[in-house]
């Protein structure tokens, strides 16, 4: 063989060589990250229907899960939520679904302890109106200071079944506007939203605390400001279900869920959205 022809011989073993380098993925660049593995937690709101109980939990594709399922990079391999859970229950039937390599993991829980259905289905009634503001005291005097130590044990864990996941944890929107439109009375309205007010203070606290002990990276997303002045009475497009005989009554619309959606993921962005290298 002539000088020229080893020469092209010779060119021609580098290209197929190279070509079968980025064909193997030898480089990274060119290498597609991998979706992170993201389970939902957490009660009717995580759920995304108040229908549905455990164990027969239902799940709706409007939730504020699915929606983040619908983000770029991440997966939802399990959405455990489940209508009326509390955070005993979470911990009993929900964190099986947990995995090592769980990378996001969100859990919205707290009012079924409080009791805030039964609460609700009393400040309905307009007959009732001591018998709502007693059960308020209530919550706020009774029920709250002892949730504190159970969403403190219960992040920590989910932190221990997921130790590489970003843990986020919600808190709940006012459920009416502040003041709502008539038929809905401003002072019901404003005793209602004054225990969650004081139920996110709790859960903000707790998974400060937790995120101490544990030293795990720990969330908290406020929706309040999310959901703005569209509580039950107040601006349109309604993001909280009126009161009513559907069993959706004071869950989320859709538009709600979109809100749900939106906090988590500015919350997130500055977290990972923008450093996939780092969690994959």
């Amino acid at each position: 063989m002539s000088a020229r022809g080893r020469l092209l011989s010779g060119l021609v073993t580098m290209v197929i060589a190279l070509a079968g380098f980025v064909t193997v993925g030898g480089l990274p660049a060119a290498a597609a990250p991998r979706a992170v593995q993201y389970v939902a937690l957490g009660d009717s709101y995580a759920a995304g229907t108040a229908t549905g109980s455990f164990p027969d939990c239902q799940h709706g594709d409007g939730g504020y899960p699915a929606l983040l399922d619908s983000e770029q990079k991440i997966h939802l391999r399990a959405n455990v939520a489940c209508s009326g859970a509390t955070t005993s229950s979470v911990a009993d039937t929900q964190l099986s679904a947990l995995k090592p390599g769980t990378k996001l993991v969100t859990l919205t829980v707290g009012a079924a302890d409080l009791g805030l259905s039964a609460l609700l289905t009393v400040c309905s009634d307009p007959n009732r109106t001591l018998d709502c503001l007693a059960l308020i005291q209530d919550v706020r005097e009774v029920l709250l200071p002892a949730l504190g130590g159970d969403l403190t044990n219960l992040y920590a864990e989910v932190a221990d079944a997921a130790p590489r996941a970003h843990i986020v944890v919600t808190g709940y929107p006012h459920l009416f506007a502040s003041p709502p439109a008539p038929p809905f009375d401003p002072v019901i309205a404003a005793a209602i939203n004054s225990p969650i007010d004081a139920l996110n203070a709790t859960i903000r606290e707790a998974a400060a605390d937790a995120a101490e002990d544990t030293d795990a990276e720990i969330i908290y997303v406020d929706v309040v400001d999310a959901f703005g002045q569209h509580g039950i009475g107040g601006e349109s497009p309604p993001f909280i279900n009126p009161p009513g005989p559907t069993t959706e009554a004071f869950h989320p619309t859709p538009a709600g869920y979109d809100a749900y959606r939106d906090a988590i993921s500015a919350e997130l962005q500055d977290v990972w959205l923008d450093e996939q290298a780092q969690l994959v």
